[in-house]
């Protein structure tokens, strides 16, 4: 149809859907998608002026649904007893059986929530009901494929809009996440049709949410964009408002506010004719980078032959797209579970300038990390596997004529006090006390001589260490930050004392007498690597695999609740190298059992509660309060511990004062003799 005519609304058609709660893990929950749904079918029904009847709109929203504003216009009363929950039964039905059947010349597709592109490069939109056996979701890009057959009536639907408010990254290349197969299939393709795509970022880049106001930074520009327009006027003006929606997400990169770019799929207007061809900001196709050549990989068969992957591994990856100029996908862990199928991983991927493979940027990286001494932050200690990989890396540079690479940076290693407790032997009163000072070098700072002290000598020798910690370092900022030095408290205790309120002890603070809970100022955590003899193995494999993916893999952590702390659970936790952290629900008759399976399990990290319970909400709320997709930032877990014990003091964040954390390195450890 020529678009010159008057597109009635009363034929055009809607699949809005906007995905908030997802049932394969509170982690993949986010907020916006459904209120941006909604904005979108306002203003499809009211300065479109579209009838109700003819959206269909799936939602599934984080809070009650009643809580959305359904009173911007009479047709969103309609739709709020039309909704249907948006799984991918109903958007199958919806968009495939129902929109088809009817007769219009306008379909609009508006889709908010998570996206990832499979291995052939297919938009994939879960659906609320993804789950961890099957992550059911639309395939858009079949769906489109499927709509432009004669599976749709000839006559109908000559002009199709897909506007896609998601991320477009790779999923995942493991088998835990299983997306399927859901190719829709199609008849005979119907000259004729046309096919406008909008997507909120190119291939490989997140869209960006702003959590707090409930918006997609997209929508809020594609909706700025149709104001008050009809949706003649809106539909023939989507060439030039994308343009316009495109270069000022380019002013946000530019600037440093922004990250995602959107982007044309197809870079045709309605007429067909090409209008991105002299975009000045650069081609729709990302260049792909130089790939590995055979010598390459036979060096690298030899390098990681028989390696496990190091501590390091995600770092190495994630520096790799850093160096090389592109972005990083969003995986929450790494895409493969060896060396080199990490290589691999990377030598498919596109990158960015100076036509760098991403393994060379890679291998630079363990490089750099094994030649430094085991012990010291970052260290591997494997000074001969380090000078094979530098070989490897000039070797490859040479020969592929590749730029020169910058050092990795430094790993960040803050000073900790290590306070080191023991019951007495013979049952005296009192405890056998021991601390040690760890930065880049470990130094023995006091001992109780053999003889069992109180905890209040204890607690007065500690605060005489950060004192003279911080007038080494200097004085407090004006902020009240503690001064640089000590950033970490770490006590070493037996499984009696595990639930001691370390945390709590006063620290002088300021002018007459106040204290502040050690806790507040500095990262407190508690360890027991003397109950850890029968599980030692499962306890450096934990927490070595949890480095090894950057604490981000999505069966990093497991939330235990109180019916699952059972005899069983210690053998359960102990049977795979996931969990490798454990965020406690035990009720106050069950905290012991539960303390006793995180040491029998060899899990190295935990948060409770102590004296059991949970805060409202859960730990995973109150710890990842972003609720971003995949597993919680684990490894910032003693960090977000102290900022959520500093929100309990305005009153934020009720129960923070009892937050136990559980954090015991095995490769952070000192042999010691008895304190006797």
């Amino acid at each position: 149809m020529d678009l010159s005519d008057d597109l009635v609304p009363r034929r055009t058609f809607a699949l809005i859907a906007g995905v908030e709660r997802y049932g394969i893990s509170h982690h993949w929950n986010l907020r916006g998608p459904a209120r941006d749904a909604l904005r979108f079918a306002h203003w499809l029904t009211g300065p479109g002026q579209v009838p109700a009847a003819n959206v269909r709109l799936l939602l599934s929203p984080l809070d009650d649904p009643g809580l959305l504003d359904w009173t911007a216009s009479p047709a969103l009363a309609e739709l709020r007893a039309a909704w249907r929950p948006a799984t991918e039964a109903n958007a199958k039905s919806a968009l495939l059986e129902e929109l088809p059947q009817c007769d219009g010349d306008l379909l609009w597709i508006f889709w908010a929530g998570h996206g990832y592109l499979g291995r052939d490069g297919q938009l994939m939109l879960p659906c609320a009901d993804a789950g961890p056996g099957q992550i059911r979701h639309l395939n858009l890009d079949s769906a489109l494929r499927w709509w432009k057959t004669d599976l749709v009536a000839h006559r109908r639907f000559p002009l199709q809009a897909a506007l896609v408010d998601a991320c477009r990254v790779d999923a995942p290349r493991d088998t835990r996440w299983n997306f399927g197969s859901s190719d829709y299939g199609g008849g005979a393709t119907v000259p004729g049709r046309r096919q406008f795509r909008l997507y909120a970022s190119r291939e490989g880049e997140a869209a960006q949410n702003d959590a707090e106001r409930g918006a997609g930074r997209f929508t809020e520009a594609l909706l700025a964009e149709l104001g008050d327009r009809s949706v003649r006027e809106g539909v023939t003006g989507l060439p030039e408002a994308a343009r316009r929606i495109h270069h000022a997400f380019q002013g946000l990169r530019e600037r440093g506010e922004g990250w995602q770019l959107p982007r044309f799929i197809v870079d045709r207007d309605w007429d067909a004719g090409s209008f991105l061809d002299d975009d000045p900001f650069g081609p729709a196709a990302l260049p792909r980078t130089a790939r590995l050549d055979q010598r390459g990989w036979d060096g690298l068969g030899e390098l990681f032959e028989g390696r496990t992957l190091p501590r390091c591994a995600y770092e190495a990856y994630a520096w790799a797209f850093k160096e090389a100029g592109c972005a990083a996908p969003v995986h929450h862990g790494l895409p493969a579970d060896s060396l080199l199928d990490l290589a691999a991983d990377l030598d498919e991927r596109q990158g960015g300038r100076g036509g760098m493979p991403l393994a060379v940027p890679f291998v630079h990286y363990l490089a750099d990390r094994a030649a430094r001494p085991a012990g010291t932050a970052g260290g591997l200690g494997d000074p001969a596997w380090a000078a094979r990989l530098a070989l490897w890396v000039r070797a490859a540079r040479q020969r592929l004529a590749l730029p020169v690479l910058r050092p990795p940076p430094g790993p960040a290693r803050q000073a900790a006090l290590h306070v080191r407790l023991e019951s007495p032997p013979g049952g005296e009163d009192g405890l056998l006390a021991r601390m040690w000072l760890r930065g880049e070098h470990t130094r023995h700072v006091w001992e109780s001589e053999g003889s069992p002290v109180t905890t209040a000598v204890v607690r007065a020798e500690l605060l005489r260490q950060l004192a003279l910690s911080a007038a080494g370092a200097g004085e407090p900022d004006g902020a009240g930050q503690p001064a640089e030095g000590i950033g970490r408290i770490e006590f070493h205790v037996p499984y009696e004392l595990l639930e001691t309120d370390f945390d709590q002890w006063p620290v002088p603070r300021g002018p007459g007498g106040r204290t502040r809970p050690l806790g507040m100022l500095y990262e407190v955590v508690v360890r027991c690597p003397q109950e850890r003899e029968d599980t030692r193995t499962e306890w450096r494999a934990k927490w070595r695999w949890m480095h090894a993916h950057g604490g981000r893999h999505p069966d990093t952590v497991r939330v235990v609740e109180d019916p699952e702390v059972t005899d069983a659970l210690g053998v359960q936790l102990g049977a795979r190298t996931a969990p490798a952290c454990v965020l406690g629900h035990a009720s106050a008759a069950r905290d012991e059992a539960l303390l006793e399976a995180l040491l029998e399990g060899g899990v190295p990290a935990a948060v409770w509660q102590r004296g059991g319970g949970a805060p409202a909400g859960g730990l995973p709320a109150l710890l990842s309060p972003e609720a971003l997709p995949g597993a919680p930032a684990v490894l910032g877990l003693p960090a977000r511990v102290r900022e959520v014990r500093r929100a309990a003091a305005g009153g934020a964040a009720e129960g923070a004062d009892r937050l136990v954390l559980l954090w015991d390195d095995p490769d952070d450890t000192i042999d010691l003799r008895s304190l006797l």
